[in-house]
């Protein structure tokens, strides 16, 4: 289901934020080893936000309780922001960046971080740090973009959707 539908399963009380959350982490689990999308994950925060959110805190926004992936250009508080460089692969943020704000306002629960070429710079995802985000329908090939990590997360059917950036045209 895509992200609308997942929240609106929310909403109507079908499903639960952490059941959205085991699901997505159950395909991520599946996923990943095969198309090296997420590369730092949250999934013990993310299940506690979506336990939080059915009783509490979690924002109550268009997107409550759909899982997400961030790329690894912003920071999440607590997790690695590493560019995708050897040169920050220790860097921990201290604070949300703007989009993460947005994202969590929105209700979205983090899951993790997606996989980017270093500082977002090349035109396909093959970091040294991380490895090569590969191609979820032929894994034989790379994924194209700074935001090839969110392409194969979301086309791989990991998350309904995930944070990405355009400086160059790669989402467009």
């Amino acid at each position: 289901l895509d992200g609308m539908a997942q929240a609106e399963l929310v909403r109507s009380g079908q499903v639960s934020p952490l059941e959205l959350v085991e699901a997505a982490i159950k395909r991520i689990e599946k996923m990943n080893p095969i198309v090296n999308a997420v590369v730092h994950k949250n999934f013990d925060a993310a299940r506690d936000a979506a336990r939080e959110g059915e009783t509490g805190p979690l924002a109550n926004g268009p997107f409550r309780g759909v899982p997400y992936l961030i790329k690894d250009l912003s920071d999440v508080a607590g997790l690695p922001t590493s560019f995708g460089s050897e040169l920050f692969a220790n860097n921990i943020a201290n604070a949300d960046n703007g989009s993460v704000i947005r994202a969590k306002r929105a209700g979205l629960i983090i899951l993790g971080k997606t996989n980017t070429p270093e500082f977002g710079f090349t035109s396909t995802t093959e970091p040294n740090l991380t490895g090569a985000a590969r191609n979820p329908w032929n894994a034989a090939y790379q994924t194209g973009g700074s935001s090839g990590g969110a392409a194969a997360a979301v086309a791989s059917g990991m998350v309904p959707f995930a944070h990405a950036s355009d400086g160059g045209g790669s989402i467009r």
